[in-house]
C-alpha cells in the first residue's frame, strides 16, 4: 500500500511540475510585446516644459510591430517612428488595444499635424506633408498638455 502511495504521490509532482514548466513557457510568449519594447531604444524627447519617454521604432520589423498588442503606456511614455527619409505617413491601428493620438514631425521637429486614433481599427491616420518622423503618445496627451500643429518636438535627433 506504501508503495501505491508513494507511486501517486510521485506521479502528482510530476504532473505539478509539467504544469509549472508549461505555465512559464505560456509566460514568455505571451509577454513577448513586452520584451520587444524592452530592447528599443529609449530616446528622451521634449514638448515645451514636458518630457516624454519614447521608446524608438526605426526598422521596418519595429516600425511594423509599433504598439500591437499593448495593454498600457507609461505616463509620458510614448513611440517615435524614425524613417529614412520625409514621406507622407499613414498609419492604422490594427491589433493596437489602446487608443492613441499620433503626431506627425517635420525634419525640424516641428508638429505637421496631430490625429486621435481609435483602437484596433484599420482607418488610416496620415501626414498633411512629407514627414520622417511620428509620435504615438496615450491619446488626448497632446491636446491635454497644449501641444498642436506648429509646436516643436526637441530631442528627436
Amino acid at each position: 500500500m506504501s508503495q501505491l502511495l508513494l507511486f501517486i504521490r510521485q506521479r502528482t509532482l510530476l504532473a505539478a511540475l509539467f504544469a509549472f514548466v508549461c505555465m512559464c513557457a505560456l509566460s514568455v510568449v505571451f509577454n513577448a510585446p513586452t520584451a520587444l519594447a524592452q530592447s528599443l531604444p529609449i530616446k528622451t524627447l521634449t514638448a515645451g516644459m514636458h518630457v516624454i519617454q519614447a521608446e524608438v521604432a526605426s526598422s521596418d520589423a519595429t516600425r511594423a510591430k509599433g504598439l500591437m498588442h499593448r495593454k498600457e503606456l507609461a505616463p509620458n511614455s510614448g513611440m517615435l517612428f524614425v524613417f529614412e527619409q520625409p514621406n507622407v505617413q499613414c498609419f492604422w491601428m490594427r491589433n493596437t488595444l489602446i487608443a492613441l493620438s499620433i503626431a506627425f514631425i517635420l525634419d525640424d521637429g516641428t508638429i505637421a499635424n496631430i490625429a486621435d486614433m481609435a483602437p484596433m481599427t484599420e482607418n488610416s491616420h496620415c501626414s498633411v506633408s512629407p514627414v520622417r518622423y511620428t509620435l504615438e503618445m496615450e491619446q488626448g496627451w497632446f491636446a491635454k498638455h497644449g501641444i498642436n500643429a506648429g509646436k516643436k518636438i526637441s530631442g528627436i535627433r
